[in-house]
């Protein structure tokens, strides 16, 4: 049974993550140059500090080291959380924003932009903001309703709000970058 690259680095690299409280969301091997870049993506529940990224990115070198899954060519790693601009596609990604406001491209045509107050594993339960002075309404979304959707980052938020703001200090898009 053939495996490609990406699935034995998945199999190196799930167990260190998950030994560092992470879990594992990407990994790519793009082309740069004449090296190759390594994008190793970790996320969990609690956000990703930039000290556990670093550790992190000591232990996959180490691993990547110690075995050939990488061949004899040069690559340069990186080791970070999910960006803002990250895709959100499974629920899991919708749990850990729940409370932020997010941009829906609907299967049936369409964009909504809404916050999310609850997900559950059929779909999510939204608010979506009122026009011109009118209150928030709530909505209900299927899963396959939703083609498409981001966080979208706010600048100003209600100091009432006590959900936690992208702008917070708590590692939020924490990366480290080594060189092998």
């Amino acid at each position: 049974m053939s495996t490609t690259q990406t699935d034995r680095l998945r199999e190196l690299l799930e167990p260190l993550a998950s030994a560092a409280g992470l879990e594992l969301d990407e990994v790519a091997v793009t082309p740069a140059g004449k090296r190759r870049m390594l994008r190793v993506v970790v996320d969990s529940d609690e956000g990703v500090q930039l000290d556990a990224v670093a550790e992190l990115s000591r232990e996959i070198s180490a691993a990547l080291d110690a075995s050939d899954v990488m061949g004899g060519a040069p690559y340069v790693l990186e080791v970070s959380s999910p960006g803002t601009d990250r895709p959100l596609t499974e629920p899991r990604h919708f749990v850990r924003n729940t409370g932020r406001l997010i941009k829906v491209q609907l299967a049936e045509g369409g964009e909504l932009v809404a916050r999310i107050t609850g997900v559950d594993e059929e779909g999510l339960d939204l608010e979506v903001p009122g026009v011109k002075g009118r209150k928030p309404t709530a909505r209900r979304l299927a899963f396959a309703e939703i083609a498409k959707a981001r966080v979208e980052v706010e600048f100003s938020r209600k100091a009432a709000d006590d959900t936690p703001h992208l702008d917070d200090a708590d590692g939020d898009n924490a990366e480290s970058t080594e060189e092998a």
